[in-house]
């Protein structure tokens, strides 16, 4: 009798847990990191698969399938295809990715610089209305790319002013994150040389340093668990999941030599200008949100920069300052106001935009985006 209860005890436990896997994930995308390993049985390996439980995407209520030809989310080698699903996708399918692929679709490992939401270079933005503009901002100075009731994304930028130019060259060096009472920054280290060996990314979280060791998928997750940065592959490249709310792929990149042959940027020897290429991925946006970049999301909103020319500039500079990588006090910004939230209505955001960046200037550097 004894053993029977135990036999019991024991499918019971299996079904708690076959249950517990199909409720697990992301359902707006690949699964968090604590997603369960593929099992294998007499040698053989079985695909994942992801639940989709979010209503509010299109296959909803759908276990969603990895093929065999990637039958896991994430695969120990980064050269290697990866299984990735998004419950928002027309089809209901999973579909392979590289993980280290720059291509197009968010569902690559590393920011597509010519994608929805990313912002590289010398910074070029890519707005959530598909224009691409330049915002320039100051030298040691920090702005708001984000600002909505609940999410509070700023960038400080760095950079020089060559001799001869009206203007600073800029670049993002680090971004600051804040949500509920959290914040969470990342930055780039100050370097002279340039080593793709080692690692230049620096982390905090509520203020700490923290620190995630080198290494493909190598994790941190925030104690209460409501954010995780995952490396994507050894050194310099990371994903920042705040779920349901804001998905970052980051990289870090020097100024080349290249580039300063290119553009006269005229690179110190002592410094080179390491700095943040990244991509956002929104999943709750208000129809209020604020930011150099979250203002092109909004619906009614009408980009005033020229297109057609080498370098649109979107201004904004008095309207987006903020005192510090983790503070909501620019003009515009809308973070934590008393009353806001509940009070506004969340926008819908189509993960099936494209962008159009075709180079009509030559060069690399003058694009023209759109829808």
């Amino acid at each position: 009798m004894k053993a029977t209860v135990t036999h019991a005890s024991f499918l019971c436990l299996l079904v708690v847990l076959s249950i517990l896997a199909k409720s697990h994930g992301d359902p707006y995308g690949n699964p968090s990191p604590a997603a369960p390993p593929p099992s294998a049985v007499a040698g053989k390996e079985f695909p994942q698969f992801l639940f989709c439980n979010d209503p509010s995407t299109k296959c909803f209520l759908k276990e969603i399938l990895c093929p065999q030809q990637c039958p896991t989310f994430k695969s120990s080698d980064p050269k290697s295809k990866g299984c990735f699903i998004d419950c928002k996708s027309k089809n209901c399918e999973a579909v392979c990715k590289t993980l280290d692929s720059l291509g197009s679709s968010f569902a690559a490992r590393k920011p597509s610089c010519n994608g929805i939401g990313a912002a590289c270079y010398d910074p070029r933005f890519v707005g959530g209305d598909g224009v691409m503009f330049y915002f320039h901002g100051k030298t040691n100075e920090q702005f708001s790319l984000v600002s909505d009731h609940n999410l509070q994304i700023n960038a400080r930028f760095i950079g020089r002013r060559p001799q001869g130019r009206s203007r600073d060259n800029t670049w993002i060096q680090a971004l600051g994150l804040m949500f509920d009472s959290h914040s969470f920054t990342l930055a780039a280290k100050k370097v002279a040389n340039w080593d793709d060996e080692t690692d230049q990314l620096l982390f905090t979280y509520n203020g700490m340093p923290i620190t995630i060791p080198s290494g493909h998928l190598s994790t941190w997750a925030a104690p209460d668990g409501n954010l995780m940065v995952e490396r994507t592959v050894t050194y310099n490249s990371v994903t920042v999941k705040l779920p349901g709310v804001v998905e970052m792929s980051v990289n870090v990149v020097p100024v080349t030599k290249e580039d300063d042959r290119v553009h006269n940027y005229q690179i110190p020897s002592d410094d080179c200008f390491a700095h943040l290429e990244v991509q956002f991925k929104f999943f709750h946006l208000s129809e209020k949100v604020e930011g150099v970049l979250g203002q092109t999301y909004r619906p009614e909103f009408k980009s005033p920069v020229k297109r057609g020319v080498p370098m649109p500039v979107m201004g904004g500079e008095d309207k987006y300052k903020t005192s510090s990588l983790v503070s909501a006090d620019c003009k515009y910004c809308i973070f934590g106001v008393d009353g806001l939230h509940g009070a506004t209505k969340s926008l819908v955001l189509d993960s099936d935009i494209t962008v159009d960046c075709t180079s009509k200037i030559g060069n690399g550097r003058g694009f023209v985006c759109r829808r």
